[in-house]
């Protein structure tokens, strides 16, 4: 899968970009959202955009495979609609972009060489994706 993304300008020594995808279904409870009211299902495809400036004792900003493993098991060949992570909140594709965000960031900040996500991307359908990239304060490095 050879993919160019958005880049997000930053100035860390190292960064790394991390695709996998999942299949997974959804529905958007509101008429507004037309046929996306019914059940239906996607391969969504992921970039995690990670960066940093030290590594850790193993050479890695972070492991490619956990990046991975930490989404992938928790979305793949589910309903999100069913899952906690939207119990308050409608799985679009904004809302999934920015989950993803959330969970990868939770475990980069537990980590001592402190990487930091940039951004996720998100494609829902070949002509359609999401790029989430929250808003950080600006930070003693």
């Amino acid at each position: 899968m050879q993919q160019i993304y958005p880049s997000v300008d930053h100035d860390y020594c190292f960064e790394l970009n991390k695709d996998f995808n999942f299949s997974a279904a959804h529905f958007i409870p509101d008429p507004q959202a037309g046929k996306c009211t019914r059940t239906h299902g996607h391969t969504y495809f992921v970039n995690l955009t990670i960066v940093g400036d030290t590594l850790d004792a193993t050479g890695f900003l972070i492991n490619f495979s956990h990046l991975k493993s930490l989404i992938h098991e928790q979305f793949d060949h589910y309903l999100l609609n069913d899952l906690p992570y939207f119990e308050e909140k409608v799985p679009s594709t904004e809302v999934v972009a920015q989950t993803i965000y959330d969970i990868v960031d939770e475990h980069l900040t537990g980590l001592p060489h402190a990487p930091r996500c940039l951004q996720v991307f998100l494609r829902e359908t070949p002509s359609s994706y999401v790029v989430y990239r929250p808003k950080h304060k600006k930070e003693q490095r």
